[in-house]
C-alpha cells in the first residue's frame, strides 16, 4: 500500500538508522547580490561521529537549512578520521591549530568528563572521548573554525603502537 504523502514510499517503510550521530554547529543564511536583489543560500556545519573514535566535520550550502544539512552530513562522512584512545580519554597532551583558532587537549582522569566547551564539546563527545579536558586558546569564536582546529589536533593524536 502506498503513502498519501508520497506514493514512492511504501507504508511501513522505515528509513534505516545511520551508524553515526550528528549535531548541527552552525546555520548561517548567505547573500549573493545580483542585478535583481539578493538571493539567500543557507550554510550548515555539522559534527559526525560513532562515539568509536571516528569523528568528521562537515560544511555545506543549500537552498533551505534541511538541504544544506545533508549535503554537510555526507561532506562529514568523507572528512572522517579516527582518534587513536587510552580506555575513555586521549593518550597525550595535544595541541591544533586551523587558521586562527587554536585548541588545546588534555587528557583527564576517570569520572572527570568532557571538560570543554562549544564546538570542542561536540567533537570529543561524538568521537567517544568520555574523559578530556580542553581549552580554546585562539581569539575567534568562529565555531566551524575551532571544530576544525579540534580536528587537527585529534589527527596529531598517536597511540602507544605508532
Amino acid at each position: 500500500m502506498l503513502n498519501k504523502r508520497n506514493p514512492n514510499i511504501k507504508r511501513g517503510f522505515q528509513r534505516e538508522k545511520s551508524e553515526f550521530d550528528q549535531k548541527v554547529l552552525d546555520i548561517r543564511r548567505v547573500t549573493r547580490v545580483v542585478a535583481g536583489g539578493k538571493r539567500f543560500r543557507f550554510r550548515a556545519t555539522i559534527v559526525l561521529g560513532d562515539h568509536k573514535g571516528r569523528v568528521g566535520v562537515g560544511i555545506a550550502k543549500g537552498a533551505d537549512t534541511s538541504e544544506a544539512i545533508e549535503k554537510a552530513g555526507r561532506s562529514a562522512k568523507k572528512n572522517l578520521i579516527f582518534v587513536p584512545m587510552k580506555n575513555s580519554t586521549i593518550p597525550h597532551e595535544v595541541v591544533g591549530k586551523f587558521s586562527s583558532a587554536v585548541v588545546l587537549f588534555r587528557p583527564a582522569g576517570e569520572g572527570r568528563g568532557i571538560v570543554a566547551g562549544g564546538p570542542i564539546r561536540a567533537v570529543a563527545s561524538l568521537a567517544g572521548i568520555g574523559n578530556v579536558t580542553s581549552k580554546i586558546l585562539g581569539t575567534t569564536t568562529n565555531k566551524l573554525n575551532n571544530a576544525r582546529a579540534a580536528i587537527e589536533a585529534l589527527k596529531k593524536l598517536k597511540s602507544k603502537r605508532q
